[in-house]
């Protein structure tokens, strides 16, 4: 089996803990990972879970290991790219990872690092970039394009042919219309439907005005 660190001991950390648990109990599982331990810089996070392996110590003072690979696991998009590159400069090996339960298209392709929650649907001609976090449940139209170090809340979906720039944030049951555009560094607030063009580093939120009809009876 491939030896994993998952960098960061919080939620996120425990939720990609549970996914690789499920996922070693699949007969035709192709990933394979065990778990060796969790990196991060406040050992509280780590004492808040149950989790399957030992705390490994602070992040900063890490020293790599040659003979592991590692999965991002810190959702907080300040710190994932940082903390993704000071690894790998010190000779980290990155994964990736794809829930059994996620329906992939075979025509899609995934970068490096990213993560594939379960009952995710990735469709034709899909392309998911390095380090973005797909996650639960998540929908992913045909021909859509999602860049790096994007993080997909829970329930989000993407029409046809949506392209995400990089360090997006898409909150919970959030969307997009057919085509839309999506710049860099945008938050995209739960719930929005996105049916225009976003630019850069925008946060994204609207109320809806609502007609109530009463029919009586």
């Amino acid at each position: 089996m491939k030896k994993v660190i998952i960098v960061g001991a919080g939620g996120h950390a425990a939720e990609l803990n549970d996914y690789i648990y499920h996922d070693n109990t699949y007969k035709n599982s192709t990933n394979k990972l065990e778990v060796v331990g969790f990196i991060d810089d406040d050992k509280v996070n780590y004492n808040n879970y149950s989790f399957s392996a030992p705390f490994l110590g602070d992040i900063f003072s890490h020293e790599v290991k040659e003979d592991v690979f590692y999965l991002m696991g810190i959702a907080n998009l300040k710190f994932r790219k940082k903390i993704v590159f000071d690894l790998i400069q010190k000779g980290a090996q990155f994964t990736s990872f794809i829930h059994p339960d996620a329906f992939i298209s075979p025509s899609s392709r995934i970068g490096i690092g990213a993560v594939i929650a379960p009952n995710v649907n990735l469709g034709p001609n899909t392309d998911i970039g390095m380090f973005t976090m797909v996650n639960s449940r998540c929908s992913i139209g045909h021909d859509s394009k999602v860049g790096d170090f994007n993080f997909l809340s829970p329930n989000v979906c993407f029409s046809g042919n949506t392209e995400v720039g990089k360090e997006n944030l898409f909150g919970i049951n959030s969307a997009t219309i057919p085509g839309i555009k999506v710049g860099n560094g945008n938050k995209i607030m739960a719930g929005m439907v996105l049916d225009r063009n976003v630019g850069e580093n925008e946060v994204v939120f609207f109320r809806f005005k609502e007609k109530l009809i009463a029919i009586s009876k």
